[in-house]
């Protein structure tokens, strides 16, 4: 049995109503920007979502080093664990994402297993095999004490039929709006904990593949990961899913757990709108100190990266622009040269930042914080 989707109350609809029309505004922008630009937010939003999932299990990788990381950069200074870690998710995400437009998908155990192989296969061993069921029990220790079991999964011997279960509602159609029905996927798989271990990532990660094929915005800019992996939000995210009780109790009411996920969706499109803004601000504001300054269109790649990443490496910037080696070496020489970007590091570990010359109202317009607003009244 699963838990059944609760009713949506007026105050519900009317959030996701507005969920709605801050997507429908990004989908506008983002075919209405350049790709150079939007490319690179697509990247940053992805190692934002990466890193952030990672750091509720515990390892800790920057957005900056998730990027370099992506980018294949080997002198990335991380430990070999979060570097596997990193790469192993960055691997399943990509998958997931190009699910979105394939003709005759289909959800499947098999599918699933796939994916928690690409997640954990580096972990595999016959005491916690990756890409199969479980064979035993498994719990969620509290994160205050771990002798202490914050919540006991459902006996190995129901997760076959759990799981049956599971997949054919994902392959229905019950009406449910999208944003909804992956939310409530989430729930169900984390509940079921089918696997020995990397459940939490599982879930999340099934949550924004239901976001990606519903096919309306690339699911960079919808995805809830980076929303949860804040502190605060892991915190409530774990109280959320403890009021569903220490076992496995499906026949219950989880309007909560919508409503978390409401709000989650509702900052998160929030902190995505306030990013393009802000970056297409700066993208503006940077190609009027270029064209003023008699430099390249194209540097504005490198300027806009250091802007609002805090760094820029000679291989992003190349790909970005499609440069040669020489080009892009030459280029960024340059920057370093006119005081615009300063070099840290030497050879392949090198990257660049802020010079002294780097138009100063492009940084202070970038590092400009901004506030979240609750999307429900009184919360």
């Amino acid at each position: 049995m699963l838990f059944p989707t609760p009713s949506l109350t007026s105050d519900d609809l009317a959030v996701l109503t507005e969920i709605e029309t801050m997507r429908e505004r990004v989908r506008h922008q983002v075919q209405n920007r350049p790709r150079t630009w939007t490319s690179g937010l697509r990247k940053f939003l992805t190692a934002d979502a990466i890193a952030a999932s990672n750091s509720i299990e515990g390892f800790r990788v920057s957005t900056q080093d998730v990027q370099d990381l992506m980018d294949g950069e080997h002198d990335v200074d991380v430990s070999d664990e979060n570097r596997e870690e990193t790469l192993a998710y960055q691997r399943m995400m990509t998958y997931v994402q190009s699910l979105h437009d394939v003709a005759d998908f289909e959800y499947s155990k098999g599918l699933l297993n796939a994916l928690h192989w690409m997640l954990q296969g580096h972990h595999h061993s016959q005491r916690k095999p990756a890409g199969q069921w479980r064979a035993g029990p498994v719990y969620v220790t509290d994160p205050r004490d771990p002798r202490v079991a914050a919540y006991t999964a459902p006996e190995a011997s129901a997760v076959p039929g759990l799981m049956t279960e599971l997949v054919a509602w994902l392959n229905a159609d019950d009406g449910w709006h999208p944003l909804i029905r992956a939310a409530m996927a989430h729930l169900h798989l984390v509940s079921i904990h089918p696997w020995a271990d990397g459940n939490g990532r599982m879930s999340r990660s099934l949550q924004t593949l239901m976001i990606a094929r519903e096919g309306f915005l690339a699911p960079e800019f919808s995805s809830i990961e980076a929303w949860l992996g804040r502190p605060g939000n892991t915190w409530e995210y774990y109280q959320e899913l403890q009021r569903r009780g220490a076992t496995y109790l499906p026949d219950q009411d989880v309007a909560g757990w919508i409503r978390f996920n409401l709000t989650a969706y509702h900052q998160q499109a929030q902190t995505v709108q306030h990013r393009m803004d802000q970056s297409a601000a700066v993208w503006e504001m940077l190609a009027e100190f270029t064209a003023g300054a008699g430099l390249g269109e194209r540097v504005i790649s490198a300027l806009h990266e250091v802007a609002v990443g805090g760094r820029v490496r000679r291989a992003r910037y190349e790909q970005a622009e499609g440069l040669t080696l020489q080009q892009a070496q030459r280029d960024l020489r340059d920057l370093v040269t006119a005081g615009l970007l300063v070099s840290v590091g030497r050879t392949r570990a090198r990257y660049y930042t802020e010079g002294p010359r780097f138009p100063e109202p492009a940084l202070n317009l970038a590092r400009t914080p901004f506030t979240l607003i609750p999307p429900y009244a009184g919360s």
